[in-house]
């Protein structure tokens, strides 16, 4: 599902409390109303739980272009639909330094624009200080099919250093 940085499951004797952590949680809400029941009766039924209780929370995220979850899911889509790949870098880059971010890098890997040669780009913007132990640094790391094999993108967000 699009949209979602991330999923917490937190295990009690008596109850499942399950939190989704979206950028747009308008995508699961405003669709169906239903969809969050059918959500919550799919995992009761997966989990097999009788005597427990099951909570879903969706939580919105402040700032979601600061996620790089949905920042790779935002580069897939553009390099699905055939955007240069350099475009889709440099536009996602603009949007995560709305969401006040010190520093990103972003690096695909593959047949990019569907070259023969397979090849690594990345583009830095701002600081990212991998081999600093107590810099904070989000990471994901992705996989995208399009229709010239399997590209892989990787991007690093440096939020604050603590």
């Amino acid at each position: 599902m699009e949209g979602i940085a991330r999923i917490e499951i937190q295990k009690r004797i008596d109850l499942i409390q399950i939190i989704i952590y979206m950028g747009f949680p308008k995508l699961l809400i405003e669709d169906k109303p239903r969809r969050v029941e059918e959500l919550q009766m799919n995992v009761q039924k997966e989990l097999n739980c009788v005597n427990r209780k099951l909570n879903i929370a969706i939580t919105r995220i402040s700032n979601p272009y600061g996620d790089p979850n949905i920042l790779a899911e935002f580069i897939a889509g553009q390099l699905k639909n055939r955007v240069s790949f350099r475009k889709a870098m440099k536009k996602a880059i603009e949007l995560t330094e709305q969401a006040n971010t010190k520093g990103i890098q972003v690096q695909i890997a593959g047949r990019i624009d569907g070259k023969e040669i397979a090849r690594v780009e990345w583009i830095r913007e701002g600081r990212v200080p991998l081999q600093t132990i107590e810099a904070k640094i989000d990471y994901c790391s992705y996989t995208v099919r399009t229709i010239y094999g399997v590209l892989g993108i990787k991007i690093w967000i440096f939020v604050d250093e603590e």
